[in-house]
């Protein structure tokens, strides 16, 4: 059973509701059918009903049954509006702005999640990232502690030191292109987060680059120093650790070679933490054509509540696959 079917199994014992506000695209109504008939989430799309429904007969997709909101009806629009504008008056934002943002399918879906009327969003399929980040920015706000997107990848190792399907959580690998050391820190934090909440790990958190713990100076080696000690304060209950080069992190007889005090983290790292989206991106497709590695995401982070962003290019498959992962995190 692959990491997605194992999510699938664990998130039919307590279904969630997830919403697909992008209801114009034939992936999305697709991935609201598939999901329906597996039945390990409540898909609900958002739109008019009398549209969804035309446009899925044009296409041939059944969304019989598939709960369906329509904001321009919703008898809870008025409310998301005046809850949105008291949010934002300092931003001079009144009643009537709200509305007209709130009736926009990918908001009032957000603001569904924001006010607990849904547990979670899936969206991106035909929308930019930098949208997708902006709106749940917006209605639902970042988690205690994190004022930073970002996003994790899942790679599962064939074999790794005799391990089997190992798993390890790359970040960030496809939104912050330079974070400074405050965002790489709210990035590492994320992360562990997200391991333990989706997998159940207790994370080993590596903070890497091409230093060891002063091996090497450089201003860049400075900004992961600095976003170490930051991470540890932000979350003291997690083990982190660095800078680290990686085989440090991973491997336990270099870290034993390298490394003059002991660490819970070195060797035994299972979510790495790139200093830029350069060596993160590089790093998890390497790891996933040279090593043969499954990647599975990238998966949005660092919200109050359980969303994630799709690539444009996503196939029903990966739509449905990100749905299983947002059902499975509790926040």
């Amino acid at each position: 059973m692959d990491i997605i079917a194992k999510f699938k199994e664990k998130a039919k014992s307590k279904l969630k509701r997830i919403v697909l506000p992008e209801t114009t695209d034939k992936r999305i109504l697709d991935s609201a059918f598939q999901i329906k008939n597996e039945g390990f989430a409540i898909p609900v799309l958002v739109g008019n009903e009398a549209k969804i429904k035309e446009i899925a007969s044009s296409l041939g997709v059944d969304v019989d049954g598939i709960e369906t909101v329509d904001p321009a009806s919703s008898l809870k629009l008025d409310e998301y509006a005046v809850v949105y504008s008291q949010k934002r008056t300092a931003e001079g934002i009144t009643k009537d702005i709200a509305l007209k943002l709130i009736r926009k399918n990918l908001f009032f879906g957000a603001m569904m999640v924001a006010q607990g009327d849904a547990d979670g969003m899936v969206a991106g399929a035909s929308t930019a990232t930098s949208v997708i980040i902006q709106i749940f920015a917006l209605a639902i706000g970042y988690a205690k502690g994190i004022s930073t997107a970002s996003s994790f990848f899942i790679m599962v190792i064939p074999e790794f030191q005799g391990e089997k399907d190992k798993i390890l959580i790359y970040a960030d690998a496809a939104v912050s292109i330079d974070p400074s050391a405050v965002q790489l820190a709210e990035i590492a934090v994320s992360s562990g987060r997200s391991a333990k909440n989706l997998l159940g790990m207790e994370p080993r958190i590596a903070m890497l680059s091409f230093s060891t713990k002063g091996s090497a100076s450089h201003v860049i080696v400075d900004k992961v120093i600095e976003a170490t000690k930051i991470a540890k304060e932000k979350e003291p209950a997690f083990f982190i650790d660095g800078e680290f080069q990686v085989d440090t992190a991973l491997v336990q007889r270099v870290a034993d070679k390298k490394l003059k005090e002991p660490s819970e983290v070195a060797g035994r790292a299972n979510v790495l933490i790139f200093p830029d989206l350069n060596s993160g991106n590089i790093s998890y497709k390497l790891t996933q054509y040279l090593a043969g590695a499954k990647a599975y995401g990238p998966f949005l982070q660092g919200f109050a509540k359980p969303v994630s962003d799709l690539s444009r290019g996503a196939s029903v498959q990966d739509i449905v696959g990100a749905v299983a992962v947002v059902s499975g995190l509790d926040m």
